[in-house]
């Protein structure tokens, strides 16, 4: 699949609290108001009509009713829905599209942190997105024990699962980070929202994206 060069998909990833719908947000305002780049932000699960009443069974169901293959199934329908209504179209259009989770949100937390086996879901992305790859993803990476104390009170489904989950969807991230390498960027989730804002703005400036 390819699109004008003006075209950018650009994804953000990491364990819940980590800080990428801030980050999501900030580099959404300053490529519309500072680069005059024509940017969109997404988020998933979600995003379209039949998207959103997805997200709502997935991250508010009781926990128990939902199996770990019916979520892979929902999060990744929910994703094909975004994609051909929302982010291919945009694509198309010459726009650069943000968005808070992608592909790699089932990797990890469908692999990682329910134990699916990772190659069937990457197939199952594939199959999703269209084969659609992020020209850049960045890993904002926290430990577990700080993203638990920014969430406060769990408040969702996936966030209360508890800090080994997550630590097991952390591990998997860092196993795609290096995997992926080539799009891959990982920050520091640790460090001020600026000093992350001005590193991932560096590195889209080095490999040319803005």
């Amino acid at each position: 699949m390819s699109f004008s060069d003006n075209a950018k998909f650009i994804t953000f990833e990491g364990i819940d609290g980590c800080g990428k719908s801030t980050q999501s947000r900030m580099l959404l305002d300053v490529l519309n108001k500072t680069h005059s780049i024509e940017t969109i932000l997404v988020r998933e699960p979600g995003g379209t009509t039949i998207s959103e009443s997805i997200r709502e069974i997935l991250l508010h169901s009781n926990r128990g009713e939902l199996g770990d293959r019916s979520e892979s199934l929902l999060m990744t329908a929910s994703r094909a829905q975004l994609t051909q209504d929302v982010i291919i179209p945009n694509l198309e259009l010459g726009k650069c599209v943000i968005a808070d989770r992608y592909s790699d949100s089932t990797l990890a937390y469908q692999g990682g942190g329910r134990g699916i086996d990772i190659d069937w879901l990457i197939d199952l992305n594939n199959y999703a997105t269209f084969a659609l790859v992020p020209d850049i993803t960045f890993l904002i990476d926290i430990r577990p024990e700080e993203a638990l104390r920014r969430l406060d009170q769990s408040t969702d489904r996936i966030e209360g699962e508890g800090i080994e989950f997550q630590a097991r969807v952390r591990k998997t991230y860092h196993d795609l980070a290096e995997k992926f390498q080539d799009r891959y960027v990982l920050l520091d989730g640790h460090n001020t929202e600026d000093d992350i804002q001005d590193k991932l703005l560096k590195e889209m400036m080095r490999r040319g994206l803005i």
